[in-house]
């Protein structure tokens, strides 16, 4: 199989709408949760991007496509403009977009239920738009209208997992020659219903916390649920021959992978399971736990949810002494369906400047959540940062996790 890199990065994250911005606020420790208060469900937290949505749309295109769809667009553009691809010289039937989802369409549907509610429900008043906003490939497929790539394009709907999912998809397809160039990764606007938050609330697993800024604390002793965030990050794929015969940049190779399934609750996770697809993602890449510097973890928030999961990592890292562990929704809250891919994103420049960036807003840990060399208080400079490995966990037990190695030669 070809060996399959990452040459260009786009994201919009609550606390940065470029890789640099995003990067500078996790080693500066600065998150972007902020007050919130949404139709029906009141006041609550949530991670927003404020990114330039008229950047790569006009006004009239933003009305009447989806929010998920125009992070999706936003995302895309940046990754290919850092990616140095000569878009206009790309044949775009070889371009694939595959991007990973947690829900898309809610949103929309909320709203048309709002508007007509105030006509009488009259479903006259029903926008046209709906069918083609909620179909379940519609991010992607605004990507293609946008960019206008004709080369295949759909969503994974892989829950909290799909970030990762998107990135092994468009790893697949390139290794099977179905396309040239891969956009993929993970997008979501779940901030944008309310539903989402009523849900959350009811399970009693929404945090909140008298400063904002300090609501989302995965691994703490006193965390009390997830903040809910939006946010994107697309990559750019290609085969290493590819990058190479143009000069590209490459920020890394993707050399593992793994998706499994817990199949045993509909939410609570499965550490066993977890653990498994961990230890086969290092078995594709022919690795040991101990070749890994930096795990990010998936850590929610959530008090069962972390500890499972750590449960299940120290079942896998075992002596260990330079594997790392940070985790990253203390900044930004769980950003669904982006989650895995804006988290690598913001790990991915280790490689070059050696940083493993801290946890945020673990005042005391939950001692059911210790890990070794659990980087907490301030960035740690590492000895050697080869490989990242990166797990994204989701609803009815789906398991993901991306390793990807520092580029040799």
């Amino acid at each position: 199989m070809e060996r399959v890199v990452i040459t260009g990065i786009g994201l919009t994250a609550p606390n940065g709408n470029t890789l640099g911005e995003f990067r500078q606020a996790l080693l500066e420790g600065r998150g972007g949760i902020q007050d919130y208060e949404i139709r029906y469900f009141g006041k609550t937290h949530a991670g927003l991007c404020n990114y330039d949505a008229q950047k790569y749309q006009t006004k009239k295109e933003l009305r009447r496509g989806t929010r998920a769809g125009s992070i999706a667009i936003y995302c895309s553009h940046e990754a290919v403009n850092d990616s140095g691809l000569d878009w206009d010289s790309v044949d775009r039937s070889r371009v694939g977009v595959y991007i990973g989802v947690t829900e898309h369409g809610n949103v929309e549907t909320e709203n048309e239920v709002y508007n007509i509610s105030k006509f009488d429900y009259d479903t006259s008043m029903w926008t046209h738009f709906h069918n083609p906003r909620t179909v379940a490939n519609n991010p992607a497929g605004e990507v293609t209208v946008n960019m206008k790539i004709s080369g295949p394009h759909y969503c994974l709907g892989a829950a909290c997992a799909a970030g990762n999912t998107g990135l092994i998809q468009g790893m697949q397809m390139l290794q099977l020659q179905e396309c040239d160039v891969a956009l993929a990764g993970g997008i979501s606007e779940s901030v944008h219903t309310f539903g989402i938050f009523a849900a959350f609330n009811n399970q009693g697993a929404l945090a909140s916390h008298a400063e904002s800024v300090k609501a989302s604390r995965p691994l703490d002793k006193n965390r009390n649920g997830i903040v809910v965030s939006e946010g994107g990050c697309m990559y750019v794929l290609e085969r290493l021959s590819d990058a190479q015969a143009r000069g590209a940049k490459i920020y890394g190779e993707i050399v593992g992978y793994n998706i499994n399934s817990d199949a045993t609750d509909f939410v609570l996770p499965n550490p066993e399971r977890q653990a498994e697809c961990i230890v086969n993602a290092l078995k594709k890449a022919n690795l040991q736990p101990q070749d890994i510097d930096i795990v990010n973890l998936h850590a929610t928030g959530t008090h069962s949810g972390d500890i499972q999961e750590c449960s299940g990592l120290r079942k896998v890292f075992v002596d260990c002494p330079k594997t790392h562990f940070n985790a990253t929704k203390g900044f930004i809250g769980h950003a669904m369906g982006a989650a895995g891919a804006l988290e690598l994103a913001g790990n991915l420049p280790a490689f070059e400047d050696g940083m493993c960036h801290a946890c945020l807003n673990i005042d005391e840990l939950d001692e059911e959540c210790a890990l070794p060399n659990l980087v907490i208080d301030a960035p740690k400079k590492l000895e050697n940062a080869r490989y990242i490995l990166n797990t994204s966990f989701g609803m009815l037990g789906i398991n993901s996790v991306v390793i990807i190695k520092k580029f040799e030669e």
